[in-house]
This record gives structure tokens, C-alpha cells and sequence, in this order.
């Protein structure tokens, strides 16, 4: 980082635009932009998650995927910088597998909640699926970066195994999808 915010409204952005990291100015609505906001919303979800009383474990996962979320931040703000790699998708892959081991296998969708935790965790998967989207429209406009495209796709499957696991952890099943359950 050059340079530490001493004050935090520069009035720069007023007429619609924001600074990127390499110096350039970017429309507020621009796919970039957006990819960044979406990426930063999700983040502020697995914070919201973090708020809640989690394993130790859980909790460190948890805290090095922010960071995680806000290297690739710096990455989309800095276009061409690449700070996550396919280690890291990886990584959360070999998680994902460690988390669904106990789990029941699957035989329909389930429905999204449970517990609080479990809960805010299927919000943070939804986030990280639309954050998932407005990279992917992104990279039809410039340069793909496979590796930020990976990593989400496994955050989003991390977090889906990691709800199951948290209702699971305090004795709640999950809620099958029931196709027509409500049809007249």
C-alpha cells in the first residue's frame, strides 16, 4: 500500500467515479467495480458469520479466507496483479472434503437454513455465487484470471459443505427440497 488513509473522504468520487489501485479512474458502475463491491459484500458476510460463537478451527478458516477475499479485492482494483493462485482454491477443496466426510450424502437440494450460523453461511455462499457471476462478466470483457474464478467456485462449495456441517454440529438436519410440495 503506498500510502495510509489519514482521512477517509477525498470528495474524488463525487462525480461517479472511483480510483483503482494503479492510478486509473473507474465508472462507479463499471463491471470492475461492481466485481470489487460484490467480492467486499461477501466478505462482509463471513464477517457477519464470524460474529457468531464458532470452533476454533471453524473460526481460523474462516479469518484466512477474508484475507484471502481482500487479496483478491487488491487484485481486481490492481488489473493484472495476481495474488491468489490455484493453491489456494485447492486448499479449500482438500477443507471441503475434510468438512462433508460426516456428512450424509446427498439425494435432493436441500433448503437453505438451520441454525443462525448455518444460516448466515448459506447467505455468504449466495454472495460468493453472485460475486462468482460478475467476475465471470468481467473476464468476457478483459483478461481471464482462472485462478480468482477458481477460488470462488470452491469458496462457494466450501461454505455449502460448511452449512451442513454447523446444523450438523448442533444436531439439525438439513431440509430437504420437497419439488411441488405446496402444488394445488
Amino acid at each position: 500500500m503506498r500510502k495510509r488513509l489519514s482521512r477517509i473522504y477525498t470528495r474524488t468520487g463525487d462525480d461517479g467515479t472511483t480510483g483503482l489501485g494503479d492510478g486509473t479512474r473507474s465508472s462507479k458502475h463499471s463491471q470492475r467495480v461492481e466485481a470489487m463491491g460484490m467480492v467486499d459484500e461477501l466478505n462482509s458476510f463471513i464477517g457477519l458469520l464470524l460474529a457468531e460463537a464458532l470452533d476454533g478451527d471453524i473460526r481460523i478458516k474462516l479469518e484466512d479466507i477474508q484475507h484471502e477475499l481482500f487479496d483478491l479485492g487488491g487484485d481486481l482494483c490492481i488489473p493484472g496483479r495476481v495474488t491468489i493462485n490455484v493453491g489456494q482454491a485447492n486448499r479449500l477443496e482438500a477443507q471441503l472434503d475434510h468438512y462433508n466426510e460426516g456428512l450424509p450424502a446427498l439425494g435432493e437440494f436441500i433448503l437453505p437454513g438451520g441454525t443462525r450460523a448455518a444460516s448466515l453461511c448459506h447467505v455468504a455462499r449466495a454472495v460468493c455465487r453472485r460475486a462468482e457471476r460478475r467476475l465471470v462478466e468481467l473476464y468476457q470483457a478483459e483478461t481471464l484470471i482462472p485462478a480468482h474464478l477458481q477460488y470462488l467456485n470452491r469458496l462457494s462449495d466450501f461454505l455449502f459443505v460448511l452449512c451442513r456441517f454447523l446444523n450438523r454440529q448442533q444436531g439439525v438436519e438439513d431440509v430437504m427440497w420437497q419439488p411441488g410440495k405446496t402444488a394445488v
